[in-house]
């Protein structure tokens, strides 16, 4: 082929992009027709988070895109013919009608809105005519198909005796009080496949411990109160430098050692701490798209990363800087957790520092919840598997969490959420529980020598009487035990064998 010829081949090859409609109207196209973010995906070969991308603003390229459109096209056709073919004053009642009047609902003053058309809920999947926090939802929860059987029917009036509730599972039906553990089968489902063989299960579930902790993190989320924003808007802040290098946010991880200790010989114990990113999950997160600020004030509504020029510290003799090890001064980007401890440790409380000065934030609305269920799952499933001695779930679980985490960032591992910001966020608050518990053997009257990354932390003394001892995230296990220095009695060193 001639080089004519092959820009011939380009230019015909070469097509402009199907439009799209806006990412609001995306949305509405689904939840008009009852479908699930995880319908659509399968439907189009993608992850329900990548759907969940689209609707926040980000757009699909080459044949998906196509597909996507396509898909988009037709629900908008289908809801013109229903429009069409409905006959004027037959929208679905409203609970007033039925009910004669308002009726009081638990979750009144809760964001609930009445839906013009009926919707799955999103709890049992019957029909419901209101929305929770933007979710369709039934007030009544005996209206609900997550109620327990044998309450009355709040149609019909009548009691449902000796009867079950099933719902589809697969090619079979589950009771609906059955629910999906999805860790558990996944690990039945590589120990079968591997005829039993332990090490290559543990293998084949660490390797795929990504997509199905994003798996997971969408069947969480079912029902929540807040929408996870996949792929937001970025500040050049949270962006790397150069390809290969990182971006401006410090993370203040601990590296940390006592610089002089007593004369004599000293047994120190290095103490690991348990799930110390699982913990981590648990932190104020931004929930939508970062907004700039400046001002020396603190929202803690909001969370997000801020530019401070941080305060001196005056006892690394004894206890790590918060900040960890920083050589150079001047202002820098610390995340929502790292300044946090800065304004807790500067308050009367504890009053060992100078508040941060800050100069400028970029912050959203946050909450401590927004992956809470998640979290939950896999501290379950951990502890479930530490009580029967199954090692494959906790290696299987503790890929999950920790990948999760690591891969938030830009990464080629995880294309579904793009989050640098909790990535930083989430590591911090794992150095941020660390300098904590260091706080806490110090006030407890136990010698610091180390704290290193997020999990390790040295120690001098009986410091079981401080830290209970076991495999639980809230526990500690021992890393290792050593020596340091030397007796400086004779008789005793002759007795240890100087």
């Amino acid at each position: 082929m001639t080089d004519f010829e092959a820009i011939d081949a380009l230019l015909a090859g070469a097509r402009e992009e199907v439009p799209l409609p806006p990412p609001g109207e995306r949305r509405s196209l689904r939840e008009e027709l009852n479908l699930s973010q995880a319908q659509v995906a399968q439907a189009l070969g993608v992850g329900p988070s990548t759907v969940g991308g689209w609707e926040a603003g980000r757009d699909p390229s080459g044949e998906v895109r196509d597909k996507y459109a396509y898909f988009l096209e037709g629900a908008r056709t289908k809801l013109a013919e229903r429009a069409t073919a409905r006959p004027a004053g037959h929208e679905p009642p409203t609970a007033e009608d039925e009910e004669g009047g308002p009726q009081a609902s638990p979750h009144d003053g809760d964001d609930v809105e009445a839906l013009h058309r009926e919707q799955p809920c999103v709890l049992c999947g019957r029909p419901a005519r209101h929305q929770v926090a933007g979710f369709p939802q039934h007030l009544d929860p005996r209206e609900c198909g997550t109620a327990r059987t044998g309450e009355s029917d709040a149609r019909t009036g009548s009691e449902s005796v000796g009867t079950v509730r099933v719902v589809p599972a697969g090619r079979r039906v589950r009771t609906a009080d059955e629910s999906p553990d999805p860790i558990r089968e996944a690990v039945a489902a590589a120990l079968a496949a591997h005829f039993g063989d332990v090490e290559a299960a543990t293998t084949a579930l660490v390797a795929r411990a990504i997509p199905d902790a994003m798996a997971l993190l969408d069947g969480t989320r079912r029902g929540g109160r807040y929408d996870i924003v996949a792929h937001p808007w970025i500040p050049d802040v949270l962006r790397k430098q150069t390809a290969r290098g990182s971006d401006r946010i410090w993370e203040a991880r601990p590296k940390w050692a006592r610089p002089e200790l007593p004369t004599g010989r000293h047994q120190v114990t290095a103490l690991d701490i348990n799930g110390a990113y699982l913990s981590a999950l648990k932190t104020h997160l931004p929930i939508g798209q970062l907004e700039h600020s400046s001002g020396f004030d603190h929202d803690r509504r909001r969370a997000g990363v801020h530019l401070i020029t941080p305060p001196a510290w005056e006892h690394d003799a004894v206890l790590p800087n918060p900040l960890g090890n920083r050589d150079e001064p001047g202002p820098l980007w610390v995340t929502e957790p790292t300044l946090r401890l800065l304004l807790r440790l500067s308050g009367p409380k504890y009053a060992l520092c100078d508040p941060p000065e800050i100069h400028e934030s970029f912050t959203s609305g946050a909450t401590e919840n927004l992956l809470e269920k998640f979290r939950v799952a896999l501290k379950e499933a951990r502890e479930r598997a530490i009580a029967e001695g199954d090692e494959v779930t906790v290696e299987y679980v503790k890929a999950m969490y920790s990948k999760f985490v690591s891969t938030m960032g830009e990464s080629n591992y995880n294309r579904e959420l793009y989050r640098p910001d909790w990535m930083h966020l989430i590591r911090s608050q794992a150095f941020a529980n660390l300098w904590m518990k260091a706080y806490k053997a110090h006030e407890e009257g136990l010698v610091v020598v180390r704290a290193m990354g997020t999990d390790e932390l040295h120690v001098l003394g009986e410091w079981r009487r401080v830290f209970p001892e076991g495999r639980g995230v809230s526990e500690v296990k021992v890393k290792d035990t050593y020596t340091v220095g030397c007796d400086t009695d004779p008789v005793a060193a002759d007795e240890h064998g100087g």
